[in-house]
């Protein structure tokens, strides 16, 4: 039986990269977002070129709703042993400025549902003595940002929460890596705040003198999901041109 992967927030951007570079390996897909439309076309996209998918929705801090996701992928395709925890939220604001409701969403979508995710899916895993689990955080929890104090703080969550569960599923067949994905372009939040910057002085301090595209983290990513990652674990990689090294 082939694999079976639920990725998340995936109906664009890296998510959605992401997804579409798991189904050209063979792995069935979960394509979960709350942009159900979304997950539809990134399904049809990859039953087109002859993989398999399934069009999801579900807030990923809302236990309910991942758990009732996670069952009908079962469902369809069978246990899942891969997950992509993508989805995520992001913002510019002054430190001062950031009210408590503002901190806790934060918290909520990017350490949180990363949480409920890995959790839901485990039992797969465990049963199947093999799994990955890739989270997708951000370079901003490497490097900090200037007015993302809390986006950073949540996503440098995701980097603790990778190193600890890489400790805990070892012995139990499981992998837990980590990619920092550092000035994407083609994704929401870049696109969102890309006129915060001037893009043409932003890449000269980006040793590969380019942005990135979603299909660099999709093919890192999809490294992580295969055999032949099988012992990198607990490992943050950073694909982002060179922008934060190590």
């Amino acid at each position: 039986m082939g694999k079976t992967a639920l990725v998340t927030g995936a109906a664009a951007g890296i998510g959605k990269a992401c997804a579409l570079r798991l189904a050209r390996e063979g792995i069935a897909v979960g394509v979960l977002d709350l942009d159900l439309a979304g997950c539809e076309k990134v399904a049809k996209e990859i039953e087109a070129a002859g993989g398999k998918a399934i069009a999801l929705k579900a807030s990923i801090a809302n236990r309910a709703e991942v758990q009732a996701a996670a069952d009908k992928l079962r469902k369809a395709f069978g246990p899942i042993t891969i997950v992509v925890n993508n989805a995520g939220i992001s913002t510019f604001v002054p430190f001062e400025e950031i009210t408590d409701e503002a901190w806790d969403k934060m918290f909520e979508i990017n350490a949180k549902g990363t949480f409920i995710v890995t959790q839901v899916v485990l039992p797969d895993m465990k049963a199947a003595k093999w799994g990955r689990i890739v989270n997708i955080s951000s370079s901003s929890a490497q490097s900090g940002s200037v007015e993302q104090v809390h986006y950073s703080a949540s996503k440098g969550a995701m980097v603790s929460m990778t190193r600890s569960l890489a400790q805990a599923l070892g012995p139990l067949g499981i992998t837990v890596n980590n990619i920092p994905p550092g000035s994407v372009m083609g994704t929401i939040m870049s696109e969102e705040n890309r006129h915060r910057f001037n893009l043409e002085q932003f890449v000269n301090f980006i040793p590969m003198r380019r942005t990135g595209v979603p299909e660099d983290i999709a093919n890192a990513c999809a490294w992580l999901c295969s055999e032949d990652s099988s012992y990198v674990t607990g490992q943050t990689i950073g694909v982002n041109g060179g922008r934060v090294v190590s």
